[in-house]
């Protein structure tokens, strides 16, 4: 065996077959089922002329077809290609044009979609699609069960490697997405718990991850966010490596989340931030959430990832589950895991930023030299990682250059442009990406502590900080605000909250209230449609 990720999914289903592994709406699958489903349909996508390195597209809201097609596209060493499933036409086209797709799973009722770019696709050889009850046509695809009828069960497979491709497309709030290429091995130790975080145990050989599934631990996962989204992915891929079992749902609905948490006795519930955070918490105090009798004492864990999880959500979450343990998770797709912040109940204040955690194997801080930051040294530099890291983006060898590269001192380093420093007991304090950061008058201000001081606001519901045009300044800050409901929410109120909170250079000096504040379905913010609504809003000068 490698460390390739089909290999080690089906020596998971060697050795707990008869486990549930996957239950997406009310659908369940042991992990033998998962396995013979996947071998089908990856005989019947081998049948239709797809094998190693070609591109799959999987173009679904989270469903046990969505995990069935990324086991069989693997297996054949082929490579799937997550897709966004709000993208509107315009950015469809982009992404399949850059993706070079030979083939596309995709549920029905994204067919009109799939017609209307259909040009975009040039290499495309083979369509299917899965029945969702929606009744779309237009576009000339193979039915995804009679595909799988098609198929033969048996792992006959030729012999897979570690340096076997992953892609994961990232949802492009700045700019438009890009494809971040790794290997399979360097993916399973960054992001697939070839390397456990908390403790630094690594994997020496693929056979260590079944004993890492008998030990001791939550064994039931329920990640909220969509398998679009690579949070969710390797939740799912890295709980299937070791005999766990993974509850996912196609819609985020905070009410619905707990009743499965009471049906499935999930033991770890895993989020993106603030976004799915404070909906979630709030929902148990009010009918139908816990004060109707749920039970919800199998929840012992809370991992975040892939977005703000501020201090006073998390009290809130302490507030209703004393022994939790809650986990905020900090990397990106470029790098991976940069390491872990664990937070109980009266941990949870940040020092400014995001989070401060205890960096993983290869995580750094560099400054504008590409020197190694000092702890201490109040420096800010940018974050950086070595070792299991991504090989390029795909087709952008530009932007390839600038991310990844080796240094002076010989390594070879990923680094995407997030701002940090590095404490005197060697932790590292997240402050922000720098794509989103403001200059204002010289001084760097980091959105991310400003919106942590917004949100403590007790009329502030969400929100979120970007920089805009100032004649005076280059920049000034201007917060957009969902603010709770009958609340109401003034610019002076809001500057005088923050004062208390934030220097004075940092306070927003421009107020947009909105009625939602507009995210992808994992949770991180649509940057571009904040710069419009804060376009339309008035400032001051204080």
């Amino acid at each position: 065996m490698s460390f390739n990720l089909a290999d080690l999914f089906e020596q998971a289903v060697d050795h707990f077959g008869a486990r549930e592994c996957l239950v997406a709406n009310g659908v369940r699958r042991s992990y033998a089922e998962l396995e013979a489903r996947a071998n089908r349909m990856a005989h019947h996508l081998a049948a239709a002329g797809i094998g190693p390195g070609d591109h799959v597209g999987i173009y679904a809201q989270n469903c046990v077809e969505w995990v069935e097609t990324l086991w069989a596209v693997f297996k054949l060493r082929a490579v799937w290609i997550n897709i966004n499933y709000r993208y509107v036409e315009d950015e469809l086209r982009y992404l399949f044009e850059n993706a070079d797709l030979r083939a596309i799973i995709y549920q029905r009722q994204y067919t009109p979609r799939v017609a209307a770019v259909r040009a975009a696709m040039p290499e495309l050889r083979h369509a299917i699609a899965i029945e969702d009850g929606s009744g779309a046509g237009g576009f000339d695809a193979a039915d995804f069960e009679a595909a799988m009828a098609s198929g033969s069960p048996e792992r006959d497979f030729a012999p897979r490697s570690g340096d076997d491709r992953y892609i994961l497309y990232t949802g492009g709030t700045t700019g438009l997405p890009k494809g971040v290429v790794w290997r399979h091995e360097d993916v399973f130790f960054a992001l697939g718990g070839g390397i456990d975080a908390a403790s630094g145990w690594k994997a020496q050989r693929p056979e260590d991850m079944v004993a890492r599934g008998e030990a001791p631990g939550p064994r039931v996962y329920f990640s909220i966010a969509p398998l679009m989204h690579g949070a969710t992915q390797w939740s799912v891929m890295s709980r299937s490596f070791v005999g766990h079992k993974n509850v996912l749902t196609a819609r985020f609905d905070p009410h619905e989340v707990w009743r499965l948490v009471e049906r499935e006795r999930v033991q770890a519930l895993m989020i993106t931030g603030d976004a799915m955070g404070r909906p979630l918490v709030e929902a148990l105090d009010e009918p139908p959430g816990r004060g109707e009798g749920l039970d919800l004492s199998s929840l012992f864990l809370v991992t975040s990832t892939a977005a703000v999880f501020s201090p006073t959500v998390k009290d809130d979450f302490f507030r209703h589950f004393p022994s939790l343990l809650i986990i905020d998770g900090v990397g990106a797709s470029e790098v991976g895991g940069n390491g872990l912040l664990l937070c109980t109940k009266g941990r949870t204040a940040m020092l400014g930023g995001g989070p401060t955690f205890k960096p993983g194997e290869g995580t750094v801080v560099l400054d504008d030299e590409l020197r190694r930051v000092a702890p201490g040294s109040q420096t800010i530099g940018r974050i950086a990682r070595t070792g299991h890291i991504p090989l390029a983006y795909y087709r952008d060898p530009v932007k390839s250059a600038a991310t990844f590269f080796t240094a002076p001192d010989g390594q070879r380093y990923s680094m995407p442009g997030d701002f940090a420093r590095v404490e005197a007991d060697g932790q590292i304090t997240l402050l922000g990406r720098g794509s989103v950061s403001i200059n204002s008058g010289g001084e760097k201000i980091y959105p991310e502590e400003v919106e942590h001081a917004i949100k403590s606001h007790p009329d502030a519901y969400d929100a979120v900080v970007i920089g805009v045009p100032d004649e005076r300044w280059g920049s000034r800050v201007a917060a957009v605000v969902q603010p709770r409901p009958g609340a109401t929410l003034t610019l002076e109120s809001l500057q005088a909250h923050c004062r208390a909170h934030l220097a004075g250079y940092k306070v927003p000096r421009q107020l947009a209230l909105v009625e939602r504040i507009e995210r992808s379905p994992a949770g991180k913010p649509d940057y571009r449609w904040a710069q419009q609504a804060a376009a339309r809003a008035p400032h001051s000068t204080m």
